[in-house]
């Protein structure tokens, strides 16, 4: 019986010095080849991050959002749903939808996309006149499909990153590069005939804007902290990052 426990011993001490000498890597405690970076650990341990420099600002300028849609702006939003028929809400949201096509038919050069601006130019065109100053969108049932362009996706287009993420209060999410795109466009709209001449013709009165606006916002079904998600601000920031990457590429 002794002898037994002197060989198991035995067997035991070699099997440990055996494994003493296979390398480290056979083993699998190898140390990694390259040492991870700061941002790659971020984006190990977080892989929704998102660059956002400002994010404090940013939160607060988010739950001020919530608070005015909630208190504010989805209020009007139902009123004027309540009130409104659901085809002349369809025939506004169309009517705006077709004053966009300056701005898609103008980036589309920008882009270099002849293409893509000829596209707009012929649906705002029939949308104009057969579809009766666009309250109809008659160039869809044509098959030619709207292609929204802005000055954000022009200068990704061309290369210019994203830059830091902004919230923008009432406006929502948004960054850098795609702000400036906005001040840009809505410059052009502003300034720039033709767009500039339909933008007087047809924005003369403020209520107008009020119109747009509550328009736009009956068009986007998203509702601040319905989702149920403790992490809704990282959520809505990387889904709109990708959005915009994904719009930029296509």
């Amino acid at each position: 019986m002794r002898t037994l426990r002197a060989l198991a011993a035995l067997g035991l001490a070699g099997a440990l010095a055996a494994c003493a000498a296979v390398p480290a890597g056979e083993l699998g405690t190898a140390p990694p080849q390259h040492a991870l970076t700061t941002p790659d650990l971020d984006r190990a341990s977080y892989p929704i991050a998102i660059h956002d420099p400002w994010e404090g600002a940013n939160r607060r300028i988010y739950k001020f959002n919530a608070q005015f849609d909630e208190r504010i702006f989805i209020p009007v939003v139902d009123a004027y749903r309540f009130v409104t028929p659901d085809f002349i809400e369809d025939r506004v949201t169309s009517f705006f939808s077709n004053l966009t096509e300056f701005r898609n038919a103008t980036n589309g050069l920008f882009q270099a996309r002849p293409r893509v601006a000829g596209r707009a130019v012929l649906r705002f065109a029939v949308n104009s006149t057969v579809g009766l100053l666009g309250l109809f969108d008659v160039a869809s049932r044509m098959g030619f499909r709207q292609e929204p362009e802005d000055f954000g996706q022009t200068l990704g287009r061309w290369g210019t990153g994203a830059g830091p993420y902004l919230v923008l209060p009432v406006l929502g999410p948004s960054n850098v590069r795609d702000f400036s795109g906005f001040l840009t466009d809505s410059a052009i709209a502003t300034y720039v005939p033709p767009e500039s001449v339909v933008t007087d013709w047809v924005y003369f009165n403020p209520m107008i804007y009020l119109l747009y606006a509550i328009d736009l916002r009956r068009n986007i079904n998203f509702r601040y902290y319905a989702s149920g998600s403790p992490f809704e601000y990282e959520l809505v920031r990387f889904l709109y990052t990708k959005k915009r990457e994904i719009e930029i590429r296509r």
